[in-house]
């Protein structure tokens, strides 16, 4: 009996100290990761290669979705203003954005990278149609230059220093991997597309003025930089002289574009037709496979490489 009851006490005590033990553990705070939210693919691409899983990255453009024509839900909104930092691509890509009050640290990208001034050429097809992309003096699409990117890589780097200091060291290792890939990319497009017998593609919209301008080649799209925009009777015949008078090869269409007329015009001049992304956002096929930006942008390579029928 006495036994037992030496037992018991040390059960009790026992008890008593493991309850006090749990009390204590929950009393403590749970670390939570700050939040980030970006819109365009390649800014989640940045953050997601600088800060490991250091943060929460909110996507806010859901793949699959058209970054011209996107509007976010007030729930999708809600959790963007509970991010500490916000990232948005800028340059009229996101018009949602206007009025709109954040309440942590806001970083308008396209203030920090060099943006291409828009040319008569480029307002050329978007004459006959209405759209706000009209009314742009500057191309919204700076990420499919890699300077840019280094320059995005670089604002984010500090960005996420500031708001997480322990891990400053971390994010610049990451950095200076990411820079030294995007290098890599340019050196790789300088050389595949140095010597080619043509010189013109064909695109549904042009998203393709960075690298047009940085590799030597001219574009030529059915409804300029308004992806929205149907093409008139006009656009079609326009850019079916432009195919047979520059010997274009390949047309490109982008996923989130009707294709209706583009394998018209591919299947009336007897021209290759391929899709080829821009990268404002890309395919939940695309990101179930897990492709990310310099996957994607070898893609466009190839693929471009072989339009214009470089050596």
């Amino acid at each position: 009996m006495k036994n037992l009851k030496i037992i018991f006490v040390i059960l009790i005590a026992a008890m008593a100290i493991l309850l006090l033990f749990m009390s204590q553990n929950s009393a403590k705070p749970v670390t939570q990761k700050p939040i980030v939210s970006v819109t365009t693919f390649a800014l989640y691409d940045i953050v997601k290669h600088i800060a490991g899983d250091s943060v929460e990255i909110v996507h806010i453009l859901p793949f699959g979705v058209d970054p011209h024509s996107f509007e976010p839900t007030p729930q999708l909104m809600a959790k963007i203003e509970k991010s500490s930092l916000m990232i948005y691509s800028g340059a009229g890509l996101e018009p949602w954005t206007q009025g709109f009050r954040f309440k942590s640290k806001v970083i308008n990208m396209s203030k920090h990278v060099r943006l291409r001034e828009l040319t008569a050429h480029d307002h050329e097809a978007d004459t006959e149609h209405e759209s706000h992309h009209m009314h742009m003096t500057t191309d919204p699409h700076y990420w499919l230059d890699f300077k840019n990117m280094q320059k995005a890589a670089a604002v984010i780097t500090e960005a996420l220093s500031e708001l997480l200091p322990q891990k400053s060291s971390y994010f610049k290792a990451n950095e200076k991997k990411y820079i030294a890939m995007l290098q890599n990319l340019d050196k790789q497009y300088k050389k595949r597309l140095s010597s080619c017998k043509v010189d013109t593609v064909v695109v549904s919209h042009n998203a393709l003025g960075y690298l047009s301008r940085n590799y030597g080649f001219h574009v030529e799209s059915l409804t300029g930089l308004s992806p929205e925009a149907q093409p008139s009777a006009k656009d079609v015949a326009r850019v079916m002289n432009d195919i047979k008078k520059d010997g274009v090869t390949t047309i490109f269409f982008e996923h989130f574009v009707n294709d209706t007329v583009i394998k018209r015009i591919a299947k009336d001049t007897g021209i290759n037709i391929d899709v080829f992304q821009p990268l404002g956002n890309i395919t939940k096929d695309e990101a179930d496979a897990g492709l990310d930006y310099e996957a994607i942008m070898k893609k466009n390579l190839k693929k471009l490489s072989k339009a214009l029928v470089c050596n």
